[in-house]
């Protein structure tokens, strides 16, 4: 069976929140660049488009929270970057962030884009923030607005 399924992302009439960590903020920073450039192209105006800062990845799941939570929002994109250290606090990190982030976009009825890299070290995140992996603020953004439009189906 076919899915009638938009393959290609289409943020019209849609407000999102980007929320995005200023922690490794050149890695961040370029993610949220992604994320911005995707939203724009696949037809969204920049006033709908909610940023937030948060201090670091552990707060990105109450700023997005907050921004699910509105009625005129479709949509929330987190972005972070947790460098591995030499204890396991970057794996307590990521599984909270991505629990809670899980939990929210259930509860809410409403995508949360999840673009938190959990990497070995600045090489690896810079590849995934605009080099030789991709973009992935901008594959974070792509799948939240496909989430949306899917979500908008099987509520009709």
């Amino acid at each position: 069976m076919k899915s009638d399924l938009p393959i290609i992302p289409d943020a019209r009439g849609l407000r999102v929140g980007l929320v995005t960590s200023r922690y490794h903020a050149d890695v961040t920073g370029a993610m949220e660049d992604g994320a911005r450039t995707a939203f724009l192209a696949a037809g969204g105006l920049p006033e709908d488009l909610l940023v937030a800062a948060a201090p670091g990845a552990f707060e990105l799941p109450v700023i997005a929270a907050a921004y699910a939570r509105r009625a005129d929002v479709a949509a929330v994109v987190i972005l972070g970057c947790i460098v591995e250290g030499e204890t396991r606090h970057d794996r307590v990190l990521g599984d909270a962030i991505a629990a809670a982030a899980a939990q929210l976009s259930v509860q809410t009825c409403k995508p949360v884009g999840f673009g938190v890299l959990t990497v070995r070290n600045a090489k690896q995140a810079r590849a995934r923030a605009g080099g030789k992996h991709g973009n992935k603020g901008q594959e974070a953004m792509d799948a939240a607005l496909l989430a949306v439009r899917a979500v908008e189906g099987a509520k009709s």
